[in-house]
């Protein structure tokens, strides 16, 4: 026992010997990969499938200790295909992180760069107004008691979603919102989509939500789909109830009920509207570089005339 306790302690400190600082940034970058990886399937499904992959794990391991060489032999062919099993078993899941990566900051920066081309005040303003006409939209409908679903495309491009109804990509106002809800209108009966504070579409059909066990038995249909689409992107979508007028909003999966004009209005300008800092962060690195080399000539040619 202490020649193996001696080896193991002889074995530690020859790998500590060579251990490097690029390790400590790969066992940082490993973790954090891990860590949220688990954030990620904490709370779905897949957790339960994480415990039957544990599971076959602890057989195959109990197989080889006592020799059980057919379930070995099993095991073994098993896992030689548990890549591609895991892809097909886990799709949604990588799906989502794979979306949460493409939202991140990293992914914001490159999406603001591939739409340089349109002015961020004229962007801005046009947001504004639109949700400015969503929300008196939403009020007029919460007394008339009329259904509604509208979607707000942020970073994940809904194309999928519009296709599934009539491109209209028209100026926002609140009688035409109106007219598309009207109950007897042939747009009314599916979502509108906003983007960048255009009516980008209307009539679309959205999915619905997975979860039902967390829904309330109280919402419908129209409920149930804007939280799908919320769950599928990181749209904001705003949901008047039909039976009771009731203004909820849904995002990440999650439905908040009870909203009024003004606090719908300052939600959705909190959530939509680009921020200075997101413009800032959209500056490509390579216009830094021209700036500091900018810098760097004119303080040449003052050292020059001095």
């Amino acid at each position: 026992m202490w020649e193996q306790i001696s080896e193991w302690y002889t074995t530690f400190i020859t790998k500590m010997a060579e251990f490097r600082a690029t390790d400590v940034l790969d066992i940082l970058v490993v973790s954090f990969i891990i860590y949220n990886l688990i954030k990620i399937i904490r709370e779905t499904r897949a957790i339960q499938l994480v415990k039957g992959i544990m599971l076959i794990l602890v057989a195959f391991a109990l197989s080889g200790i006592f020799n059980l060489r057919m379930l070995n032999t099993l095991f073994t062919s098993f896992f030689q295909f548990s890549v591609l099993a895991v892809l097909i078993v886990f799709q949604p899941e990588l799906r989502s992180a794979l979306e949460h990566l493409g939202r991140s900051k990293i992914g914001k920066y490159w999406t603001g760069i591939a739409s340089g081309g349109d002015k961020e005040e004229e962007k801005v303003k046009r947001i504004k107004k639109g949700i400015n006409c969503v929300c008196e939209v939403a009020a007029q409908f919460q007394k008339s008691k009329t259904g509604a679903l509208i979607v707000f495309e942020r970073q994940t491009k809904l194309g999928d979603i519009i296709d599934t109804g009539t491109v209209v990509n028209a100026v926002p106002s609140v009688p035409m919102i109106g007219n598309i809800f009207f109950n007897k209108a042939p747009l009314h009966d599916g979502a509108m989509v906003m983007r960048d504070g255009m009516v980008y579409a209307a009539g679309c059909i959205l999915p619905l939500t997975k979860n039902n066990s967390s829904v309330s038995v109280d919402l419908g249909t129209r409920h149930r789909a804007g939280i799908g689409i919320s769950e599928n992107s990181d749209a904001v979508v705003v949901i008047v109830s039909e039976e009771t007028g009731n203004i909820s909003l849904a995002m990440n999966g999650v439905i908040t009920r009870n909203f009024t004009r003004e606090t719908l209005n300052s939600t959705l300008e909190e959530l939509i509207v680009p921020k200075e800092q997101e413009k800032v962060e959209r500056i490509p690195v390579i216009s830094g570089i021209v700036r500091g080399k900018k810098n760097e000539k004119n303080k040449n040619e003052k050292h020059n005339k001095e």
